[in-house]
């Protein structure tokens, strides 16, 4: 091709890609560098910037809200990752057995809470789980079990979040299922034939061969986690119910970066806030990557 020809292909795909590069300068890589900058300052908004150098960060290394955040945020990942990854895997693999039309339906029906807006879903919280009137401690009391009181004693809190959590994990399911669709029937067949019992199948023929789903769902799915924020804050700190729920055990990471940023207007605490938990999302993914990579089976191999 000749070398004319080339260039202008090149600057074509430049053409197509400028409105992503645009976006990605102004939208994303822009504001970085920003709060990378306000990191090192003392700024509110209101009065002059000063610059401070690394204090912010000495002030969030010794601030107990900082680790108290951290904790409840690492737990609540740990709890609802693993539930929400075995749950769509059930709910996948049904699917996989009914009727395409049916299918069809639930597919639907499972998908239909993930475009819920985040903000119903904390009030949805509050009226399912609260200890007094709540749905759920009402058919526990049908079994004779009684509830805790999931909005207020601080244990039960995350455990509750981590359930309400479980509600959108439609977008899971279909990953999952278009990962078990297209399983090759004849491995099912083959280990059948050689006597190998469902469990050994599930194990040796479709945790193997669905180990990409698995570890895309993984990684995303953590990434959502440690930045949970919306449903937490709408059942805890509204301020119709912050007085009422409010307390240290539903204090999540990006709660607190969102409290020092626009309640109390420390910009500049807020951003190395922000700098830290990016940190960690890419410390967890890359041990993540490197970790769980050697257990993903690629067809190639």
């Amino acid at each position: 091709m000749p070398a004319a020809n080339r260039r202008r292909e090149t600057w074509a795909a430049f053409g197509f890609l400028s409105p992503w590069i645009a976006g990605f300068l102004i939208f994303m890589a822009g504001p970085m560098v920003a709060s990378l900058v306000l990191s090192l300052t003392d700024y509110d908004v209101l009065t002059s910037t000063d610059y401070v150098g690394a204090e912010n960060y000495r002030q969030l290394l010794a601030d107990p809200k900082v680790r108290t955040s951290l904790a409840n945020t690492l737990v609540y990942t740990l709890l609802h990752v693993p539930l929400t990854m075995a749950l769509s895997l059930a709910l996948a693999m049904l699917l996989v057995r009914a009727g395409r039309r049916s299918a069809g339906f639930f597919r639907t029906v499972f998908y239909l809470p993930t475009v819920t807006p985040k903000v119903a879903v904390g009030v949805l919280f509050l009226l399912l789980f609260n200890g007094q009137v709540g749905l759920v401690d009402e058919v526990l009391g049908w079994a004779g079990i009684d509830g805790p009181n999931w909005t207020a004693d601080g244990p039960w809190i995350k455990p509750g979040l981590v359930l309400m959590g479980a509600w959108s994990l439609g977008s899971t399911v279909i990953i999952y299922l278009a990962a078990l669709q297209n399983v090759p029937r004849d491995l099912y067949e083959a280990a059948e034939m050689d006597g190998a019992s469902p469990w050994a199948r599930f194990r040796a023929v479709t945790v193997p061969m669905i180990s990409g789903a698995l570890f895309f769902t993984l990684i995303i799915n953590t990434i959502s986690g440690l930045q949970t924020f919306d449903e937490v804050y709408t059942a805890f700190y509204g301020s119709s119910n912050q007085q009422s729920y409010g307390n240290d055990a539903a204090l999540f990471y990006v709660v607190y970066l969102f409290q020092q940023a626009f309640q109390f207007l420390h910009m500049g605490y807020a951003s190395a806030l922000a700098w830290l938990l990016f940190l960690i999302i890419v410390l967890i993914t890359v041990v993540q990557v490197r970790v769980g990579g050697r257990f993903v089976h690629y067809e190639s191999e």
